[in-house]
C-alpha cells in the first residue's frame, strides 16, 4: 500500500472515529469505508503515528478502536468539565435530554434520528453532569442505550418519570406514531422506573 493511500485511510478513520465517539472494530471500519481490513490496519497504524505528540490518542481494547483525548491533557479536559458544570445546559443538550426523558431508553442513533443532527457531544455532556446514564444495548452490538438518571429526577424534584409535564399524553402519542426505521415499537414503550 502506498503512503498516500495510507494517509487517505488514516484521515477517513480519524473522521469516523471522531464523529462516532464510541469504539469501532476493524471489521466495522472496513465495512464503512468499503475497503479490505488490511487497508484499515495500515490506516490505523498511520493514524497512530500522526497522533504522536498531539492532544488526541488512538486506543484499542478487545478488538475495537476509539479516538480519545491524550492522557497528558487530562487536566485541561477536567477544567473544561468543571466549566461546563458551572454553565447552563445548551439548547442542544436540553433538547437531547427531553428526548431521552420522554422517549428513552434510546440509542445514540435513535436520538440523532429524532433530532436530525449528530448528538454525541450533547449525550456526553449529559452523562458528565449525571443527568443521563447509559447501559449496554441488549442486542450486544457494542452500542449503548441512554435513559435519564436518578439525579435527573432529584434535580427536578420528581418522584418518578411519569411526573414530567404532559408525560402520559406525550408517551401515548409516541406509542401511536409509526416507528422510525430500525426502531421497534417496543423501544418507545413505557420505560422501567
Amino acid at each position: 500500500m502506498n503512503e498516500h493511500r495510507e494517509m487517505d485511510a488514516a484521515s477517513a478513520i480519524e473522521s469516523i472515529l471522531f464523529v462516532h465517539g464510541e469504539p469501532l472494530t476493524e471489521k466495522r471500519i472496513a465495512a464503512i469505508l468499503e475497503v479490505p481490513k488490511t487497508e484499515v490496519a495500515a490506516g490505523l497504524a498511520g493514524l497512530s503515528r500522526r497522533l504522536a505528540g498531539r492532544g488526541l490518542a488512538l486506543i484499542e481494547h478487545a478488538g475495537a478502536w476509539q479516538l480519545v483525548t491524550h492522557p497528558d491533557c487530562a487536566r485541561f479536559v477536567e477544567a473544561l468539565g468543571r466549566h461546563q458544570h458551572a454553565e447552563e445546559l445548551s439548547r442542544a443538550a436540553l433538547e437531547t435530554l427531553a428526548i431521552v426523558a420522554y422517549r428513552g431508553p434510546l440509542t445514540r442513533v435513535e436520538v440523532e434520528y429524532i433530532r436530525g443532527v449528530q448528538s454525541s457531544f450533547s449525550l456526553r455532556t449529559l452523562l458528565l453532569r449525571g443527568l443521563v446514564e447509559r447501559a449496554e444495548h441488549q442486542d450486544g452490538a457494542r452500542s449503548f442505550v441512554y435513559s435519564v438518571s436518578m439525579d435527573f429526577l432529584k434535580y427536578l424534584g420528581l418522584a418518578r418519570l411519569s411526573d414530567l409535564p404532559d408525560y402520559e399524553s406525550l408517551r401515548r402519542s409516541v406509542e401511536t406514531e409509526p416507528s422510525p426505521p430500525g426502531i421497534s415499537a417496543e423501544k418507545v414503550s413505557e420505560p422501567n422506573e
